[in-house]
């Protein structure tokens, strides 16, 4: 059973391509319904910040920055 460790939000600046900008707002449209004027709701950045929090999760970040001490 893996530990449930608290999370903290926090508000970065971070450096990536505009292409994969591109490709998680293309994805965020896909998954998102339009309004009834046709247009799509959707907070870009805080989809930035899901797939960037996945990514640091799937790679063990916490790891990593354990690396970091040495």
């Amino acid at each position: 059973m893996s530990e449930k460790k608290e999370k903290l939000r926090i508000h970065v600046n971070v450096e990536i391509t505009a292409a994969a900008l591109q490709a998680i707002v293309a994805h965020a449209k896909q998954a998102a319904k339009k309004d009834g004027q046709g247009s799509y709701r959707i907070d870009t950045a805080d989809q930035v910040s899901e797939v960037i929090s996945r990514f640091l999760e799937e790679k063990d970040f916490d790891a990593y920055t354990g690396r970091l001490q040495r």
